[in-house]
């Protein structure tokens, strides 16, 4: 792996104070912005929302079939506007949605496999960049950055957000 100094970054951003908040919540804005760019690319790209874009991760990052109510309180939004989510995902290909075999009332929406190519191939610029800000990194390093991000994840997921 590349070290700091070999990868040219000098190390820390000159912006940046290591376990300073406001140097993480700089950096995670800014993160979060950049990768909201290209969502919303992704959904003009695909005539969606970017609301689709967030319910389709979601869809795909689900480890058990998902039903409109659990993405309903996932993404804190009312019924009907995660029905008309679900409706525009259809309609442009991406999930499909299909009854549960045991209780027929039970909807699961799953990603359409044709679709995942169409978001992997839009997506790929934003893989290759994550791999090649990665590589910047020893295998150490890249560990402590995963704790704090899948600490940070479950943090952020104990919040409750007010629904719409």
């Amino acid at each position: 792996m590349a070290s700091t100094e070999e990868s040219g970054t000098g190390g820390t951003h000159p912006e940046h104070t290591p376990g300073d908040l406001q140097s993480f919540a700089r950096a995670l804005r800014r993160a979060n912005g950049e990768i909201n760019r290209l969502v919303h690319g992704f959904a003009f790209a695909q005539g969606l929302h970017p609301t689709d874009v967030q319910a389709l991760s979601v869809v795909l990052d689900s480890p058990e079939p998902l039903t409109p109510g659990r993405l309903r309180e996932h993404l804190g939004l009312t019924s009907g506007a995660v029905t008309a989510c679900l409706d525009r995902l259809e309609k442009a290909g991406h999930i499909r949605r299909a009854r549960e075999s045991a209780d027929r009332r039970v909807v699961h929406v799953h990603y359409v496999a044709g679709a995942r190519a169409a978001a992997r191939s839009y997506f790929m610029p934003l893989a290759q960049a994550a791999d090649r800000a990665r590589l910047r990194f020893d295998d150490e390093e890249l560990a402590v950055a995963l704790r704090f991000l899948d600490a940070l994840n479950e943090e952020l997921g104990d919040l409750h957000v007010p629904r719409r």
